[in-house]
């Protein structure tokens, strides 16, 4: 449960914007990491995993990173509210965000109701087609997905913050989010595509 106290609050912290925000944000998110990292293996050490603390543990993902992209939209904003552009786009990047997760997720839930064994294995997740093969190690390599991911995202906020800074504007930190919108709704379709064509669904 630290994590995703530590996430949320890492996406309230930079919505306020300015540096000393963004070194506060970076820093909670990499407590998230920690704390999440430290809550799996706590429970396999204790013996006490159940669904349950699965369950809390992808919510807690679904929540963390949403709340960095909707705060870093408010900050590009250039004042806490909670209309304006840069504001939609950080909803908008958190929600097809969350989506690319959740297509992720539903892959298990179809195979359980298809009475398919929700495992399976690595090489199922390879495209059938060589053209989408391509395309996958081509990703893999960019890993441009990882800019709507928190470790990353926060990094990048604490940059543009930086540049703002030096430059006195929200130039940078506009371009990110916009960057981020780009790239969630480039996930949100490759990601379906890749999972369609892969055999993870047979």
């Amino acid at each position: 449960m630290a994590f995703i106290v530590c996430g949320v609050a890492a996406g309230v912290v930079i919505a306020f914007g300015g540096l000393a925000t963004a070194v506060v944000g970076a820093l909670l998110i990499q407590l998230y990491l920690v704390f999440d990292c430290s809550d799996g293996e706590l429970a396999r050490w204790s013996r006490r995993t159940s669904a349950t603390g699965i369950y809390l543990d992808g919510v807690g993902h679904y929540l963390g990173e949403s709340a960095l992209l909707v705060g870093l939209g408010m900050r590009a904003q250039g004042q806490l509210t909670a209309a304006g552009d840069y504001v939609s786009a950080g909803i908008a990047a958190a929600l097809l965000a969350m989506l690319v997760k959740a297509e992720t997720d539903n892959v298990v839930v179809a195979r359980a109701k298809a009475g398919l064994p929700t495992g399976h294995a690595d090489e199922a997740l390879a495209p059938a087609r060589s053209g989408l093969a391509l395309a996958r190690r081509l990703a893999s390599v960019l890993r441009v997905h990882r800019i709507i991911q928190a470790v990353e995202l926060s990094i990048l906020i604490l940059v543009a913050a930086i540049i703002d800074a030096i430059r006195g504007d929200l130039t940078a930190t506009r371009v990110l989010v916009l960057a981020c919108l780009a790239v969630a709704a480039l996930m949100v379709v490759a990601h379906l595509v890749a999972i369609v064509a892969s055999r993870r669904l047979r």
